[in-house]
């Protein structure tokens, strides 16, 4: 028996004397602070500390965000906690264009309903979950008063974000296979590195985001630039939660919705040149 299953063994059999997740009424309301960096680029070389400084400030309502993710054995339901514009107090209508809508997950069917808003239309995303080949580890870290185990995973960054647009993003997607003598080149696929903490102390397979599927809950999520640490965890709440599918909405897949986008952003974009002319 090597170290690790000896540990998740000794986590289990503690978690089954403690308490019963096969009861019908176990629920749980787990608090993620969201943390991103941002890159500047040559841009930002052209700026002083101090513009820097107020750039980010500006951006930290994108940056630094709450989410709230409540789960039962078998479903979650994860959303961004309500936040103000740094700057204005007014929210934040373009970036709300391109961010994850209210979540829907459930790990025994391998489903995801998620609402999305773009441009003032509703859509309701059905799909499967995202699939993750994670690659356990044996290190282990305190968060709270849970010990977690590391996971790793490298996920395709388009299937990470297909809620979301970029222009890079466009112009990848209209890059087509090349061609150098007998050889077919195809254009590289992006990835996303993640390193995920979970509890066994907590076996359910959820986790915030589109990250799932770890013996035990997901505490802590790093993918690309952002970093999602869970601050608070209530453990069968008094008042019942709610975990509830989305219903309202045009339905449709992820990558249907992905295109919905680039074709949206793509008129956006000619129109704008065109009234240049």
């Amino acid at each position: 028996m090597n170290a690790l299953t000896t540990k998740l063994t000794g986590f289990i059999l503690v978690v089954l004397l403690s308490f019963n997740l096969n009861a019908q009424e176990f629920q749980g309301q787990a608090t993620y602070i969201s943390k991103s960096t941002l890159d500047l680029g040559n841009w930002g070389k052209r700026l002083s500390e101090a513009q820097k400084k107020q750039v980010m400030a500006n951006l930290k309502n994108r940056l630094e965000k709450t989410y709230i993710l409540n789960f039962n054995k078998e479903e979650s339901f994860f959303k961004e906690g309500d936040k103000l514009d740094a700057m204005s107090g007014a929210t934040d209508s373009w970036g709300k264009n391109f961010a994850a809508g209210d979540q829907y997950k459930n790990v025994k069917t391998n489903t995801q309903i998620q609402d999305q808003e773009f441009y003032g239309k509703r859509f309701l995303v059905k799909d499967k979950l995202q699939p993750i080949q994670w690659v356990m580890g044996t290190e282990t870290k305190q968060i709270g008063s849970y010990t977690c185990f590391k996971a790793t995973a490298s996920i395709p960054t388009d299937e990470l974000t297909w809620y979301s647009f970029s222009w890079d993003k466009l112009r990848r997607e209209n890059t087509t296979e090349t061609t150098v003598g007998e050889e077919t080149t195809k254009p590289d696929i992006q990835m996303t590195e993640v390193e995920a903490w979970y509890t066994p102390q907590i076996p359910v397979a959820h986790g915030p985001s589109e990250f799932w599927g770890l013996p035990g809950l997901i505490l802590e999520v790093s993918a690309g630039d952002t970093t999602m640490l869970c601050s608070k965890l209530v453990l069968n709440p008094e008042e019942e939660l709610e975990i509830e599918a989305p219903d309202k909405g045009k339905e449709t897949t992820k990558k249907e919705y992905q295109a919905t986008l680039i074709t949206k952003m793509t008129e956006f974009r000619n129109n704008r040149m065109g009234r240049r002319r």
